[in-house]
C-alpha cells in the first residue's frame, strides 16, 4: 500500500539508524510525544535498535491514560443511571476510576455501549427519545473535530437527549510543563503528526524558543520514528534550537483551518487535570457556555466529584519521562491488563500496555544480565 509499505521497509529503516550512530557523538534524551509512537517504537524494536547514546522515554499523548480519575468517576455515576445510554471508545471501559471501571457498570445492569464515532452516539439519541445518550467525549486535538461534529448535529436536529462528558486535553501546554519541570531530562521532542495534521505545528515555534530545545514533527510508520529520530538528533549535535516537519505528507504549518475553526466554536481553552501529573493551566478544551445544554457534567450535575488518585501507580512519573513502565514494582505483578492500577496499562495507546505486550521487561533484562 502506497505510502505505508515503503515507511516499513527494514532496509531503509536500519539505513537511517546507521546514520544515527554516525552522527551521534554524546548522549541525548528524546521524548515521543504520542502513545501511538509509543507503541510502534516498541512493537518494532526501535528503542532497542539505537545506539546506545539515546534513549526515549515516553510522554503523555495517550488521551485515555491522561483522562484523570475524577472524570471516570463521574462517567461511572452518570453511566450507572437507568435513563443513560453510555457511549465510549472501548478503550475507556476498563479504565479503573476510584472502585471499579465501565464494564463493571455494564455488567451490574448499566447500558454502556462502544461506539465507532461520536456520530454514532447521536444516531442512538434521534432513535431512544426515551434516553439520555452521552458520549465520554475524551482525546487531544486529533479526535475533536468529530465530537464537535457530534455536538453541532444534535443542535441542528434539535435533540434534548444528547450531552457529551468531555476531557480533551491539548499538547502544547502538555511540553510546557515538561520542560518546566525541575527535573526535566527531555532534550529533544518527536511531535505527534496526527495533532499536527489537525492544528499545524504554528503553536510550537516559541516552545521552541523559550526552552531552546528542537521539536521535530514525526509520523508512526517505523522509517517516519527513525527519521525524526535522526532529524532531531542532527539538530542536537549541530547545537540547533528549531522545529522541522519530518511528516511533510501530512501535515502543514498552518494545519487544517475549518477544523480549527469548529473546534474554537464549541470549545474554549480551560485548565484540566491530568491523570498522575495533576493540574495543568489552560491544557484542555471545554464547552463554551452557549452550549451548556449538551454538557454532560452540568445536566447530570457530576461536577462536584473529586478522586484521590493510587499510591501504587507511578503512571504520572512515566509520562512525563521520568521513569519506564519496568521500573514500576507493581508492573506484570499487581499491576496487569486484566488488574490495571492505572490507564496505562489498558490504553491502546498506554506505555505500560506496550512493555507488557511486547515482553520488554524480558528484554531489558536479557541486555542487562
Amino acid at each position: 500500500m502506497k505510502y505505508v509499505t515503503e515507511y516499513r521497509d527494514a532496509a531503509l529503516v536500519k539505513g537511517v539508524i546507521d546514520e544515527i550512530r554516525r552522527t551521534v557523538t554524546r548522549p541525548w534524551t528524546l521524548m515521543e510525544i504520542c502513545g501511538g509512537q509509543t507503541h510502534a517504537i516498541v512493537r518494532h524494536g526501535i528503542d532497542q535498535l539505537l545506539p546506545p547514546e539515546i534513549e526515549l522515554v515516553h510522554g503523555p499523548g495517550c488521551p485515555v491514560c491522561v483522562t484523570p480519575l475524577e472524570l471516570i468517576d463521574k462517567a461511572l455515576s452518570i453511566a450507572s443511571r437507568p435513563d443513560v445510554i453510555f457511549c465510549s471508545y472501548g478503550d475507556m471501559l476498563r479504565v479503573p476510576g476510584s472502585g471499579r471501571d465501565l464494564f463493571s457498570v455494564k455488567a451490574q445492569g448499566g447500558d454502556v455501549r462502544v461506539v465507532y464515532s461520536p456520530l454514532d452516539a447521536v444516531t442512538l439519541a434521534e432513535k431512544n427519545p426515551d434516553k439520555q445518550v452521552v458520549f465520554f467525549a475524551i482525546g487531544f486535538e486529533t479526535t475533536a473535530p468529530p465530537n464537535v461534529m457530534s455536538v453541532l448535529q444534535a443542535q441542528r436536529m434539535g435533540l434534548k437527549n444528547f450531552s457529551i462528558l468531555v476531557s480533551h486535553v491539548r499538547v502544547p501546554p502538555a511540553i510546557s510543563a515538561i520542560l518546566s519541570s525541575p527535573v526535566n531530562r527531555v532534550q529533544g521532542f518527536l511531535l505527534a503528526g496526527h495533532v499536527s495534521a489537525i492544528m499545524g505545528y504554528w503553536e510550537y515555534p516559541p516552545l521552541v524558543e523559550k526552552f531552546k530545545i528542537p521539536m521535530v514533527v514525526t509520523g508512526f510508520e517505523p522509517l517516519d520514528i527513525v527519521q525524526g529520530i535522526l532529524k532531531t538528533v542532527q539538530l542536537l549535535e549541530e547545537g540547533k534550537v528549531e522545529i522541522t516537519n519530518a511528516y511533510q505528507r501530512a501535515v502543514t504549518f498552518e494545519g487544517l483551518k475549518p477544523a480549527q475553526d469548529a473546534i474554537n466554536k464549541v470549545f474554549m481553552e480551560c485548565d484540566r487535570k491530568w491523570r498522575g501529573i495533576g493540574m495543568i493551566p489552560m491544557s484542555g478544551w471545554g464547552l463554551r457556555p452557549e452550549f451548556d445544554d449538551f454538557n454532560a457534567e452540568k445536566r447530570f450535575d457530576v461536577e462536584a466529584i473529586q478522586a484521590e488518585e493510587s499510591p501504587l501507580c507511578i503512571a504520572g512519573q512515566i509520562l512525563q519521562g521520568l521513569k519506564k513502565p519496568h521500573h514500576c514494582p507493581a508492573f506484570g505483578k499487581g499491576c496487569t491488563p486484566e488488574n490495571p492500577l492505572g490507564a496505562t496499562m489498558v490504553s491502546s495507546e498506554g506505555a505500560c500496555a506496550a512493555y507488557y505486550r511486547y515482553g520488554r521487561v524480558e528484554l531489558k533484562q536479557s541486555v542487562t544480565s
